[in-house]
């Protein structure tokens, strides 16, 4: 029913599906998932509860204190980079920064929407560790999980948008053990129901939701179970967005890429490319518009930043003719050479803006298959350790 209490009026936008929603959110909706998917560009994600440092993997910026102070100078930097929406369309943030003002009075949603950049928002509420009961322990040390939220959505989705956020996100994560038969069908129908809840709440309230249901590589699993457990993912969640009539056409998908266990037989980027748009082509309709993926976890060994837009790139190269806006979602793959030389100094700034836009840039080029490694500056594997992969 409409807002007014009847049923809104048929359009060509409706199609088949008699979506509870007047022709007007439903173009709305188009036009902002649409803006998300220009070529050349995709989401800086910047959603963590604490300083992005303290997840970024390396050893002398975990040091730098994370204060609401810190958060909001890094933050306000990150997005008065010059030329940023030249490669980023979208940002995510954190509740705390979609509120924030930083030292100079500024409202960080302000310096995204100034810049050209629209405004996300983080709205799922992370997930107990005490897990799905019943469900075996995985490679994540606890049970399978569900996320917290549901019940306080709809009025936290009004609230983002009246402060100026135009799309929003909700993760939730499920592991692979090929041996205990995980994601179990339990996780997966969790996981992927309450995505489509939240999506459907989300287009409502007019934001553009973001389906994330990842698969964390934690585990010594090869490529083609990853392949498996993310088939069959997918498949369940488009599935359960259409039992829930969620507008496709408004809404976008951020996966994980089909890889190799952390501690598996490591997966050429062809391989990652060719298995990962195997699966989207078998499961994710034409319809949606756009997919966003996340960077994941990867071994101490190697450049997250790089591989991860070598593997976006080598998609884009292999498969340049997919019905959909294939790009990227990334915190530290953008991250994490800017931090570095951030590392807290405000002497530091303008070194750390040419980074971001750097590997901006360089993902923006992925996007088109045009990267070519080893383009882009990197602090590369220096100072890695390992990260606590979970609730963020």
């Amino acid at each position: 029913m409409s807002e007014e209490g009847s049923a809104p009026a048929r359009t060509l936008a409706h199609g088949g599906n008699p979506w509870m929603l007047p022709a007007e959110k439903l173009a709305e909706l188009t036009a902002t998932a649409q803006a998300l998917c220009t070529p050349g560009k995709g989401f800086l994600a910047s959603d963590e509860s604490a300083g992005p440092w303290s997840r970024a993997g390396h050893d002398e910026a975990a040091k730098i204190e994370d204060t609401i102070e810190n958060r909001a100078a890094y933050r306000s930097m990150c997005f008065r980079t010059p030329g940023l929406s030249e490669h980023i369309s979208g940002c995510i943030l954190h509740t705390e920064t979609l509120f924030q003002v930083d030292a100079d009075g500024n409202k960080m949603v302000d310096l995204l929407t100034k810049a050209g950049i629209i405004p996300g928002i983080k709205l799922d509420q992370g997930y107990d560790k005490a897990g799905i009961p019943g469900t075996a322990v995985g490679p994540l040390g606890h049970p399978e999980t569900m996320d917290k939220g549901l019940d306080t959505l709809k009025k936290r989705a009004a609230d983002a948008y009246a402060q100026g956020a135009r799309f929003a996100k909700w993760r939730n994560v499920l592991q692979i053990d090929p041996a205990q038969g995980l994601p179990s069908e339990l996780a997966v129908s969790e996981a992927t129901q309450q995505l489509a809840k939240y999506a459907l709440i989300c287009q409502q309230e007019g934001l553009v939701p973001i389906v994330e249901p990842e698969i964390v590589p934690n585990g010594d699993h090869d490529i083609y179970a990853c392949a498996a457990a993310t088939e069959r993912v997918l498949a369940a969640q488009f599935k359960a967005l259409a039992e829930h009539h969620v507008y496709l056409e408004g809404a976008v998908l951020k996966p994980n890429m089909v890889k190799n266990g952390l501690k598996g037989p490591p997966a050429s980027p062809e391989e990652i490319a060719t298995l990962t748009v195997t699966a989207l082509k078998r499961t994710v309709p034409p319809a949606m518009p756009g997919i966003f993926f996340l960077s994941g976890e990867m071994p101490l060994d190697m450049d997250n930043e790089e591989a991860a837009s070598i593997n976006l790139s080598k998609m884009n190269e292999l498969f340049p003719s997919l019905p959909w806006h294939l790009s990227f979602s990334y915190g530290k793959a953008l991250q994490k050479t800017t931090i570095v030389t951030w590392m807290g100094k405000k002497e530091n700034e303008e070194a750390a803006q040419k980074a971001l836009k750097a590997r901006s840039g360089a993902n923006g080029a992925a996007q088109l298959g045009k990267y070519v490694a080893g383009t882009c500056p990197s602090v590369g594997i220096d100072g890695n350790i390992n990260q606590a992969a979970g609730p963020y």
